[in-house]
């Protein structure tokens, strides 16, 4: 096996996972950490890795290869099941700093694949995956709620169901996965989709606000991508891995910052905007602007 790059989560309602709602559908609760993966090479060799690349002792991502090699539940459910591949959640502070103090540096299983003889790889599914790490005694993201052909806002009643690892009385987590294992989307892909709490509530709470605005004057479709897109998560987010990264915050980093939100804007949701705002002209160079305007505002820097 080799390093592979886990799949991007789209937001629900975008076109990427048009009719994954259709069928049994699985809904996990969503943890703010990093994500992270570990196997097992055609050497007999655990390996693990971060979100974009494969990571060693020397070049880690916040402490997880370090972890992983100290956990002989890992490495022996692994060296028993050389066909799996490990997906999930290295809680690591990044945006929600909630969770009980016994829930950090844990890794939390989200996926597991199997590779076939030919390399192929498909998802193992939830109901067979538990029995497996739970003979290892390899943590997990637990089930929220299984349903059958569930509507948008079924799934959105579960957003503030998602208490997974947060401490009592201190709100809900970061949101919701949506699953289904027998879903490809209109290009043939296995995708899963995301309801996240900050952008649901902020999404209900401006949604008059932008109607009325909408109605009395005439907003360049910059300015309608920013108010979408450029969330507060989403700044916290970025401004959090930097802190990761650098060991502390300083302004020296606002450049960075501004960049990567930036990036993270053309990167994730691009074709999001281009297919909701149906193939718009847009200003690449005054929607840059926009959005190092709305970092600066959103995080008061």
């Amino acid at each position: 096996m080799e390093f592979k790059k886990y799949q991007h989560v789209e937001r629900i309602g975008t076109s990427e996972v048009d009719g994954i709602l259709n069928g049994e559908v699985y809904i996990f609760p969503k943890i703010d950490g990093t994500n992270s993966s570990v196997w097992i090479d055609n050497f007999g060799i655990i390996q693990c890795g971060s979100r974009n690349r494969k990571l060693t002792l020397e070049n880690d991502n916040a402490g997880f290869c370090n972890f992983v090699n100290s956990q002989d539940t890992i490495i022996r459910c692994l060296k028993e099941n050389q066909k799996l591949r490990l997906y999930g959640e290295w809680l690591v502070p990044h945006t929600i700093k909630t969770y009980t103090d016994n829930a950090w540096r844990k890794f939390y299983v989200f996926d597991v694949m199997f590779e076939y003889d030919k390399g192929e790889e498909e998802y193992i599914p939830y109901n067979e995956y538990i029995k497996i790490l739970e003979k290892y005694n390899i943590d997990y993201i637990p089930l929220l709620g299984k349903i059958e052909n569930p509507t948008y806002d079924s799934i959105c009643d579960f957003v503030d169901k998602n208490s997974f690892l947060i401490k009592s009385g201190m709100g809900n987590g970061e949101g919701v996965v949506v699953k289904n294992y027998n879903y490809k989307n209109k290009w043939g892909n296995i995708v899963w989709a995301k309801v996240v709490s900050s952008e649901f509530k902020n999404g209900n709470t401006n949604k008059s606000a932008n109607k009325q605005l909408k109605n009395t004057l005439e907003i360049c479709i910059e300015l309608e991508i920013i108010n979408k897109y450029v969330t507060l998560a989403l700044c916290e987010k970025v401004k959090a891995k930097i802190i990761e990264e650098k060991g502390d915050w300083s302004s020296k980093y606002i450049p960075m910052l501004l960049n990567r939100v930036f990036y993270d804007l053309i990167n994730e949701d691009c074709w999001h905007f281009i297919k909701e705002f149906k193939h718009p002209n847009v200003d690449f160079k005054r929607l840059m602007s926009m959005c190092y305007s709305e970092v600066r505002n959103k995080l008061n820097l």
